[in-house]
C-alpha cells in the first residue's frame, strides 16, 4: 500500500508531467485560457492516458515481449493512444459539440501529446504491475490536470488585471508556468 502511495504523491506532485518534467507544454498553454475547457480538456486526457496506459501494458507483456519484437513498442503505443483519441472525440463531437469545438484543434493533439505516450512508456520501463500501471496512469494524469486547472485558473484571473502589454499572452502565461513549477520543486524532498 505504501508503494502505490509513492506512485501517487510522486507523480502528482515530485515529478508532475507538466511542472517537473516539462512535457504535455503545448496543450497546457493551447487550452487553458478558460477553466472550462482546461477541465474538459484534462477529463479527456485523464480517460486516454489511463485507458493506453492499460492497454499497452497488456500488449507489451502479452505481444511484444512473447513474439520477442520490443523494438516496435513506440509505433504499437501511438497506434494505441490515436485509436483512443479518435474514439473520445467522436464522443465528443456527439454528446458535447460545445466542448469539442472549444477545444479544437487541440483535442486530436492528444495523439502527440508526449505526456500520454510517456506515461505508457514508463509504466513499462518501471516493470509496474497492472495495478501500479493503473495508479500510475490516473495520478499522472491528475497531476496533468491539476497543473492544467492551476494554470486557467490564474490566467483567467491575470486577463482581468492590469498587465503591462509587453506581457500580455503567451508571455505572462509563460512567466505563470515557470513560476508554477519552482513552487511544485518545493516537493522534489518527498
Amino acid at each position: 500500500m505504501s508503494d502505490l502511495l509513492a506512485i501517487i504523491i510522486g507523480s502528482i506532485f515530485v515529478s508532475n508531467y507538466v511542472l517537473g518534467q516539462f512535457l504535455g507544454i503545448c496543450p497546457t498553454l493551447g487550452v487553458t485560457s478558460k477553466v472550462d475547457t482546461a477541465r474538459g480538456m484534462s477529463f479527456a486526457v485523464i480517460f486516454v492516458i489511463t485507458l493506453s496506459s492499460i492497454v499497452t501494458w497488456f500488449i507489451q507483456y502479452y505481444l511484444l515481449e512473447p513474439l520477442h519484437i520490443e523494438y516496435l513498442q513506440t509505433v504499437v503505443f501511438i497506434l494505441v493512444i490515436a485509436s483512443l483519441v479518435q474514439a473520445v472525440e467522436t464522443v465528443m463531437k456527439k454528446n458535447m459539440p460545445s466542448l469539442y469545438g472549444a477545444l479544437g484543434v487541440f483535442l486530436p493533439l492528444i495523439t502527440t501529446n508526449c505526456v500520454v505516450l510517456g506515461v505508457a512508456i514508463k509504466t513499462i520501463t518501471n516493470s509496474y504491475n497492472l495495478l501500479e500501471t493503473i495508479v500510475y496512469a490516473l495520478s499522472s494524469s491528475v497531476g496533468f490536470m491539476l497543473a492544467m486547472m492551476i494554470l486557467a485558473y490564474l490566467r483567467e484571473r491575470i486577463a482581468g488585471s492590469d498587465t503591462p502589454e509587453a506581457f500580455k499572452g503567451a508571455p505572462m502565461s509563460l512567466i505563470t508556468l515557470g513560476l508554477m513549477s519552482i513552487a511544485f520543486m518545493g516537493f522534489a524532498g518527498l
